[in-house]
């Protein structure tokens, strides 16, 4: 579970709600939240928001916001010390064993694209066919996950315009509906109410759309690490390179306090 996005958005939220409910500071009153609360507000905001996010993407890309979630929520399937540790002992079954015999592994792999890596070596591709399926397999697969944190940029960038959208809107209400006979005595609260749309605008753009995005592509980052380490194993394994010096290879993708866990840890392999 990504726990710190929902720590994160729920302090944000907190803090704002009991900012709001200041009367005076440090008092505290929750009934003045009924005044940031507005109907016709809220649907236009989210609703044109929403709309042009729609019309800005392929439907199959707005109908993933769920799977979005999930990837957003969830932790990776794969850490780079399992991987690490799993090349070195692939590499050590293949200089004992040969390459054909990573077959029987490969099928035991869940993950698709080590599968892949395995199995291209496996049947006995060029090296450089390897290296190249695998490097053209990430750059899609980032591509593809760049458009998704694309939408949320687009939510992130339209939804404060809105918000001032629905502020003029409120505003031009007001002037037409000014009485000349009461002067100004209900412009504070008109005023207040158009406003409101701003503030609806800036809280979905930056609270809600702009983590998103920015979380979706610290996952991309970390998955593109993944698999690079994994093509560089799996070329490595291929040449037949020595299981220790693999590690130590492999062991540079990472930062240094995780090379020490990782060089604690198994996976040495059985190299000579």
């Amino acid at each position: 579970m990504n726990i710190g996005y929902l720590i994160g958005l729920v302090l944000a939220l907190a803090v704002m709600l009991v900012g709001m409910a200041f009367d005076p500071f440090p008092a505290m009153n929750f009934t003045l939240l009924g005044n940031f609360v507005d109907p016709s507000s809220i649907f236009i905001v989210i609703g044109c928001t929403l709309g042009i996010v729609m019309a800005s993407f392929p439907l199959k890309t707005v109908l993933s916001i769920p799977k979005h979630f999930g990837i957003l929520l969830k932790n990776p399937k794969m850490t780079s010390d399992v991987v690490i540790n799993r090349l070195v002992d692939l590499a050590g079954i293949a200089r004992k064993d040969g390459l054909l015999a990573l077959e029987e592994h490969a099928n035991q792999e869940e993950d698709p694209f080590f599968k892949q890596a395995i199995m291209l070596i496996v049947d006995a591709n060029d090296p450089d066919r390897v290296r190249a399926t695998l490097e053209n397999d990430i750059e899609c697969m980032s591509a593809r996950h760049n458009a998704a944190a694309a939408l949320y940029d687009k939510g992130s960038a339209v939804a404060p315009a809105f918000g001032m959208v629905g502020t003029l809107v409120g505003l031009i209400n007001m002037l037409q509906n000014m009485d000349p006979t009461s002067g100004s005595s209900t412009i504070g609260k008109d005023m207040g109410v158009a406003l409101i749309t701003t503030l609806y605008g800036c809280v979905l753009a930056h609270m809600i759309f702009s983590p998103i995005a920015n979380n979706l592509r610290v996952r991309d980052e970390d998955e593109v690490l993944i698999k690079l380490i994994i093509v560089e194993g799996i070329t490595c394994i291929q040449a037949g390179e020595n299981p220790k010096m693999l590690k130590e290879k492999l062991l540079t993708f990472v930062a240094q306090k995780q090379r020490e866990k990782i060089g604690a840890g198994s996976g040495g392999g059985s190299g000579e």
